[in-house]
């Protein structure tokens, strides 16, 4: 026989389906016609799903649920910005995000998500949950390689960046390469520029 679990975890487990309830849309009872829906995701978002690569969040998600007879069409658009470290030097800063998603919803006998732009819910289906929808139009929002706008513009000062550039080749090595370059590759460029 098990422990009884604590006072506190059982609020907790609440509130945290409560959170989760908020992206669930119990689309029965709507009219056929185009609906809006708003959602403010922060970092307590991304709580769920264990996800830690953001050090703070703020992204607005409009959601276009269009209702029809035989099938849902949603559009998601994500618009903010998520505070991440970069990648070269590893300072925080705040990357927009801007991403789009449409899916469509069918019914079908038996529930399937194999396509990422379709899902199918069983007949007799009267809601849908679509806070894993929100999480990856974020998440895929962000590029494979974030870098600090700094860096770009070359107006970020950092310690890690000044030691990159300390360990660098330097230019006047390069020119001092060309300028010795073996003459048989004189000739054979003498030919390229012939033609």
């Amino acid at each position: 026989m098990h422990p009884p679990l604590p006072d506190w975890w059982a609020l907790e487990t609440d509130d945290r389906m409560k959170q989760l309830k908020e992206y669930t849309i119990p689309f029965v009872g709507l009219k056929q016609e185009l609906h809006q829906f708003e959602y403010q995701i922060d970092n307590t978002f991304f709580e769920h799903f264990e996800y830690d690569e953001f050090n703070a969040s703020a992204v607005n998600v409009d959601l276009e649920f269009d209702k029809k007879s035989t099938m849902l069409e949603l559009h998601f658009k994500a618009t903010g910005t998520v505070n991440v470290n970069c990648d070269l030097t590893n300072e925080p800063f705040d990357l927009p995000i801007e991403d789009e998603l449409f899916l469509v919803i069918k019914f079908g006998q038996e529930y399937n998500d194999e396509n990422e732009e379709l899902l199918i819910l069983p007949h007799g289906e009267y809601e849908v949950n679509i806070q894993q929808y929100i999480y990856e139009l974020i998440v895929l929002g962000v590029p494979s390689k974030r870098v600090h706008p700094g860096v770009e513009d070359g107006t970020l000062q950092s310690d890690i960046l000044e030691k990159l550039d300390e360990l660098s080749p330097k230019e006047k090595s390069i020119e001092k390469d060309n300028e010795e370059t073996d003459p048989r590759w004189d000739k054979l460029k003498n030919l390229l520029n012939d033609k």
